[in-house]
C-alpha cells in the first residue's frame, strides 16, 4: 500500500549540516554518561547529569522537557519498561539491570534523537544479555538495508527473521519517525513486516529504534504517569536507536557514537 499523503521533508544541504550537528550532540550525551551508568545511582541523578550537559557544554535543549507535558529531560526505560520511562529520585539501579537511556537533542531548531542500553554492573543475566545484542542487531541490519531507491518498508521485514532467531518478539504499538525541525515528522518507520511503501529519496531523515521483547510484544501504558511502557507479561525489552540521513548513494548514521563499531557512511547502491 503507498503512502501517498504523506508530507516527507527533504532536508536541504544547510537543514543536513544542522542534523549532523544535533544527532552529533545527542551522541556525545550517551557518551558522556556511560561512565555514571552503575549500580546504586538513581535515574534521576542520571537524568540531570545529562540536562546539565546538554544546557551548559552543548548550548543546547532538550526535545523531551515539556514535550506533550513529559517532565524530564531524557527517557530511562530499566528492564521490563519498553520505552518513555520517567527518572526517579527512588529509582537506584542494581547490578545486572539493563537500561535504555534515550536523548532527543534541539540545536539550532533542529533535533538529534537517539538511544542505548546501557547494562549495570559488570553482567547481567544470559537473556538480557541476548536480548540487547538482538535488538543492536536488528537496527544494524535495518540501516544497512536503507538508501535512495529503496523502499522503508524493508526496516520491518529486515527486522523480523532476526528478531525470530533469536525467539523475541517486536513491539507493534510505537514506531520510527520522520524528524528534522520537527520531533515527529513523515514518516513512520514501522518495526515489523508490513505493506506501508514509501520509496527512499536523498535528504530524508528518519529515526530507526527497533523495540524487542523476549516475551510478547504486547504493552501496557502505566495508568498512573500516562508514559511508562512496560511489557505485559514483565519480561524485559531492549532497544536501539539511531537518526539517520538518506544520500545520494547511501546512508549516513546521523547520531552515531564515536566508538562504535559501525561505519557512519554507507553506500548501500
Amino acid at each position: 500500500m503507498a503512502r501517498s499523503n504523506l508530507e516527507i521533508i527533504l532536508k536541504s544541504p544547510s537543514e543536513i549540516e544542522k542534523m549532523r550537528t544535533a544527532g552529533r550532540l545527542a551522541a556525545q550525551v550517551l557518551e558522556m554518561i556511560a561512565p555514571h551508568v552503575k549500580p546504586g545511582v538513581s535515574t534521576l541523578e542520571l537524568d540531570q547529569i545529562m540536562q546539565d550537559y546538554i544546557e551548559k557544554e552543548e548550548q543546547a535543549i532538550s526535545a523531551c522537557l515539556g514535550y506533550h507535558g513529559y517532565p524530564r529531560c531524557t527517557c530511562i526505560s530499566v528492564n521490563e519498561e519498553v520505552c518513555h520511562g520517567i527518572p526517579s529520585p527512588s529509582h537506584h539501579l542494581r547490578e545486572g539491570d539493563i537500561a535504555n537511556i534515550d536523548v532527543t537533542v534541539i540545536k539550532d531548531g533542529f533535533h538529534g534523537d537517539t538511544s542505548m542500553m546501557f547494562i549495570v554492573g559488570a553482567k547481567t543475566v544470559p537473556l538480557r544479555q541476548r536480548l540487547c545484542q538482538c535488538a543492536q542487531e536488528a537496527l544494524y541490519a535495518a540501516i544497512r538495508a536503507m538508501g535512495p531507491g529503496r523502499n522503508l518498508m524493508d526496516v520491518g521485514n529486515t527486522i523480523a527473521p532476526i528478531a525470530h532467531k533469536y525467539g523475541f518478539s517486536i513491539v507493534r504499538d510505537y514506531c520510527g519517525h520522520g524528524i528534522g525541525q520537527g520531533f515527529h515528522e513523515d514518516p513512520q518507520v514501522l518495526h515489523y513486516p508490513n505493506d506501508l511503501s514509501v520509496r527512499l529519496e536523498p535528504g530524508m531523515t528518519f529515526t530507526i529504534e527497533p523495540m524487542i521483547n523476549a516475551g510478547t510484544w504486547k504493552c501496557r501504558v502505566n495508568p498512573k504517569n500516562g508514559w511508562t511502557v512496560t511489557t505485559r507479561d514483565k519480561m524485559p525489552s531492549a532497544q536501539y536507536e539511531h537518526t539517520i540521513l538518506i544520500t545520494e548513494d547511501g546512508v549516513e548514521v546521523l547520531t552515531l557514537r564515536e566508538h562504535e563499531d559501525f561505519p557512519r557512511y554507507l553506500k548501500t547502491i
